[in-house]
């Protein structure tokens, strides 16, 4: 009988023993699941301030759900004068730039137009100008739109003047990515601070895609109202400037204008023949193809002299 007893006793203290680590199994990933409610439920840290007195350029790179500002240590700088045959455009950017910097009103600013013809050249082109006046560029992308919130928080307050620039903006049908521009734009329940603007370029007038069904309202009861969204977008621009195709004269003042400022020396006539047939080459009339033929023929004629020479 002792014996049997002290079986029982045994049997029953292995019985107590899994059921105790059983019960220390499930208290351990209950309290895994605490503390990663306690980690989503922690306000977030305060950013680090942005170093804006020592760049004029930043990048927003996303982390989760959140990101950081890096600084560009060597910007892309234009010199506004090289930007020619554009001189209407680049003098109302100019102008709403200055308004911004000074601290008056200003408008958020849509370039489009035809690729190539110096819309993003433009804006870059503003550092050269403004920077010394306290204006910095940061480069967000189109899927960076979505954290819009995190960068706005990031620059309000902070005594410089920021331009938010997205290059070649443009949305397909069935993306949603621009909803978050919208209220920043023009109409958010929270506003805008008053040292940011918006710039952006697109090839698209109205930055999205108008099928020949918008016209027709194929699909919809009331078209008008599909229209509307679309358009309600560019709308918030202020300031929409457009950049038309080259003609054959305003391409050939720009290869001019770089052969002198890069140091090219070719007979007049030659030269136009030559960038005249870059551009049947490439098949397009643009500020961008002038440059690359400009450089295209500079690389030449230092290489053939190299062979002279040797």
């Amino acid at each position: 009988m002792k014996r049997n007893g002290s079986a029982i006793v045994g049997r029953e203290t292995e019985v107590a023993e899994e059921k105790w680590d059983r019960l220390v199994t499930r208290l351990d990933g209950v309290l895994d699941r605490v503390d990663r409610l306690l980690e989503r439920s922690t306000p977030p840290e305060v950013p680090d301030r942005v170093d804006c007195a020592g760049y004029w350029a930043f990048r927003w790179q996303k982390e989760g759900d959140s990101g950081t500002l890096i600084p560009v240590a060597h910007p892309h700088l234009v010199e506004l004068d090289d930007l020619t045959g554009i001189d209407d455009a680049k003098e109302l950017l100019v102008r709403n730039t200055a308004q911004f910097v000074a601290g008056v009103p200003a408008n958020n600013v849509l370039l489009w137009g035809e690729r190539g013809n110096g819309k993003s050249s433009c804006v870059k082109g503003l550092l050269t100008k403004f920077a010394p006046r306290g204006l910095r560029l940061i480069e967000v992308q189109k899927w960076d739109l979505l954290s819009l919130p995190a960068i706005v928080d990031r620059l309000r307050g902070l005594p410089f003047r920021f331009i938010l620039f997205c290059d070649d903006l443009s949305f397909g049908e069935g993306e949603t990515e621009y909803r978050p521009l919208k209220p920043l734009l023009d109409g958010g329940i929270e506003a805008r601070p008053e040292n940011l603007l918006i710039y952006a370029t697109s090839n698209r007038r109205h930055l999205m895609p108008e099928p020949m069904s918008d016209n027709t309202g194929s699909g919809e009861i009331h078209p008008e109202e599909a229209v509307s969204e679309k358009l309600s977008l560019s709308d918030r621009f202020g300031l929409t400037l457009g950049f038309s195709t080259f003609d054959q004269e305003t391409y050939l003042e720009i290869v001019a204008h770089y052969a002198q400022r890069l140091g090219v020396t070719m007979e007049g006539e030659q030269l136009r023949k030559e960038a005249i047939l870059w551009a049947l080459y490439s098949g397009r009339r643009s500020g961008r193809s002038a440059r690359q033929f400009i450089d295209d023929l500079k690389g030449r004629l230092a290489l053939a002299e190299t062979a002279d020479c040797g």
